[in-house]
Order: C-alpha cells, then structure tokens, then sequence
C-alpha cells in the first residue's frame, strides 16, 4: 500500500559488535528512547536484536530446503530476505550486489570492487566476498561461483530479484539453470520464531496504544493530515517511529484511502490504517470509528464484520488452507446481505506479515496452502460502499499449535469502542 503501509523504518540502528560493525538492526531500546510508560518500556527492553546464532538457524532451514528442491544454492539480492538472512541493509542499485547460499556454507557475497571496504563494514571476515571490477561482469562471477560450490548448473533465484539480473546471467552464462527459489526464501520467512513473534507482539500493541491515545483527541474540522500526525507523535512517545493514514467520510469507501481531503464533520466514519516496526518486524492495525452518532446500517457494517474477523479467527489453524479462512469470514459478509464475492468485500481477508508489511502467505480464495503453527497473517475483512464510506477491522495474528491468537491485544469492541480494555 502506498504511503500508509510504506512504514518508517523504526528506531536507531542498534550495532551488533560482535557479530558485525555495520549490521544496521531496526529496532529501539526502550531506555534510549525515554519511553515513560512503563509496562511499553518493559516490553522494549525485552526485545533482543538478531544475531549470528539466529542467522545460523535460518541458513540450516535454507539447507535443508535448497538440498529438498534439487537447487545448487539461492541467489538473493538486496531486500528484506537479505536482511532476514544475515541482518545485512543494502541498497539496490544498477551495481549487481548479493550473496549466495551453498547447503554447508556460510553466505559467499559478489560486490563491486568500488563498494567493498564499505561491504566489510557490515559483512563478518568469516564470510567471502568476490569481487568485480567496473569493467567486468558480475553475472560471470555468479556464474563462475556457482559452479565452484554447487557441483551443478541450478540455481535458486529470490522472488524479488531484479530482471536485469536474471537477463545477464542468462545472457552471461545460457547453461545456468535459473530456478524459483522461493520455496526456500518463503519457506524460511514464512514461519516465523519466538523471537519474531515477540516483534510482532510488541509493534502491534504499540501501534495500538497509539491510536488509542490519538482517538481521544478528536475534535470537529480537524485534517486528516492532524490526526496522522498526532498517531506519530503518540508512537514517538512509545519510543517508535510509526504512522497511520486517517481517511474520513466518503474517502473510507476507498480501501487504501483517496487523494480528496476533508475536515472531520459529525457523521464521520474514520478509517485509520498504518504501523510500526520493532527490529524490522512490522505491526499492520485498521480501526474504524464514527465521529458522532452511528447510523443503523453503519453498525450493522461493523457488527458483521466483527463476526467475520472472528469467524476466521477460529478457522485459522493448523492444517487448515488459507482459502479456507478467507472463507469463513466471507461467508459471514454474504449471509448478512454484503455480497456475492467480491462486490462490497473487495480485497482478499489477509497477508502475511513480517519483515514486510505485506508477504508471503495470503488468505485468499485459490490458495490451497496448509496453515503452519508460526504462520502470522492480517485478519482484516471489510465492507466498502461507494461514495457513502467503509469500515474495516483488521489485527494480526499468529497461529499456534491449537489455533491462532490476536497480536498485541486490544482486540475492537464495538465501533464506539474501538479497543478493549487493558
């Protein structure tokens, strides 16, 4: 989602010493920050970064998946996987820059000569790095690595690599076999740890705390520019960076919020959709509200998708398909007359959540993919009506080995009140 789900990157850049000078960790140290509420400072303060023991995990899972799908390695550029497997940030550029993974091997890096003192600041000395030079092609150094450590042509491509890099190494080099890697990038992120969870938990209950606070600031006129402002401030206060797009009246009715601008009149819906980040894990919260007096039929909106969220809370379980849970909550919007399909139901039920706001698994029709415990997804069904407004609900959850619980709490009471009590 453009701008609202384009989240900040949260915090000061936490330096993990001794694993790397420059491994950039997104996240906050509550003390650092002066955070004053105490039970949000304590949650802070529990937060650990990620490290070299949590990397190594997560390359023996990718092994093992490289090793199951036949592929010789996985090739990954810059990019959240990037950071997922070695906590590297990186920018993209047009100077071709990543690492590869060999079953057995730590992370072996191709980088511009130019760029390399620069490139150990943030890579351990343990771990290789080849070099090209401005005149030389870096396709051909991958190409050239593969073969030195995989004994085979297949390589494993990240999802998110760039064309020109797929288009140059099969220019460079026709014999490679360049294959989906996915199932190893995705398989990994997809299920999340302990560790990842407590992230998770933490930035979604403080996005919404923060909302909270901004809601009881209301006021007639005011801009929805004011309101997103004073849900940073109240993040800022929790010691994150975050936002929340606030859209009001007939702009709710659009999903991701319109260009029109309006000042807050009595009647309003408000819709607010945004997040934070604790060390790169994202929080994704939409809450809906009147300002004033809600009308019949907007309650009856917000009652059934109450039911729906919560219907598809109980059907995400172990085992269960994703289309199955996309299901249950739409088959609450039908039944109570918002249908068939798609009509005011316009989006799919949820993503994935994790380093991305938006990731692999989704809960939507045709996905046969069995649910996993440590799967974390957004539930968030919605009903819009052109030009009269929308309402949606939507919370995070993860799955567990009985079924799936709301992150961060603070589960949506009723439209007057849009979070339960602590």
């Amino acid at each position: 989602m453009p701008g609202r789900r384009d989240f900040i990157k949260v915090g000061s850049l936490a330096l993990l010493a001794a694993w790397s000078r420059g491994l950039a960790q997104v996240g906050i140290r509550g003390s650092e920050q002066q955070v004053e509420d105490v039970r949000v400072k304590k949650m802070l303060e529990s937060i650990q970064p990620f490290g070299p023991e949590d990397f190594e995990l997560r390359w023996q899972k990718a092994y093992r998946l490289i090793t199951d799908h036949k592929l010789g390695g996985l090739l990954v550029e810059p990019g959240p996987t990037m950071q997922y497997f070695t906590g590297v940030n990186w920018w993209r550029s047009e100077r071709t820059f990543g690492f590869i993974l060999f079953p057995g091997r730590k992370p072996v890096w191709v980088c511009s000569a130019f760029e390399l003192d620069r490139a150990r600041e943030m890579i351990p000395t343990d771990q290789e790095v080849r070099t090209w030079e401005e005149n030389e092609s870096p396709f051909l150094l991958i190409s050239k690595t593969v073969r030195e450590y995989s004994g085979q042509k297949k390589i494993g491509i990240e999802p998110s690599t760039r064309a020109f890099i797929v288009h140059g190494l099969k220019r460079e080099d026709p014999t490679l076999e360049l294959l989906d890697g996915s199932p190893v990038s995705e398989g990994c992120r997809g299920i999340k740890s302990e560790k990842e969870i407590k992230c998770l938990e933490v930035a979604n209950r403080i996005t919404k705390l923060a909302y909270r606070e901004a809601f009881g600031k209301l006021k007639e006129g005011m801009t929805q520019d004011e309101l997103g402002g004073l849900i940073r401030e109240a993040h800022a206060r929790y010691g994150l960076a975050g936002s929340g797009g606030p859209s009001f009246g007939p702009a709710s009715s659009f999903p991701h919020g319109s260009r029109k601008r309006k000042n807050l009149e009595k009647g309003d819906v408000i819709l607010v959709d945004g997040g934070c980040r604790v060390e790169g894990y994202s929080s994704d919260v939409t809450r809906t509200l009147v300002f004033g007096r809600a009308s019949d039929l907007q309650k009856k909106i917000w009652e059934t998708l109450r039911r729906a969220q919560l219907a598809a809370l109980r059907a995400c379980r172990p085992g269960a398909l994703c289309e199955e849970v996309d299901r249950a909550a739409r088959k609450v919007v039908e039944e109570a007359g918002f249908g068939p399909g798609y009509r005011y139901f316009s989006h799919r039920l949820g993503h994935g959540i994790g380093l991305e706001g938006h990731e692999y698994p989704y809960l939507v029709q045709g996905n046969k993919l069995r649910i996993q415990p440590g799967m974390t997804f957004s539930n968030e069904p919605g009903i819009y009506l052109p030009g009269e407004f929308g309402i949606r609900i939507e919370d995070c959850l993860v799955v567990t080995e009985e079924g799936a619980r709301i992150l961060g709490g603070l589960e949506a009471v009723s439209l007057d009140e849009p979070f339960a009590a602590d």
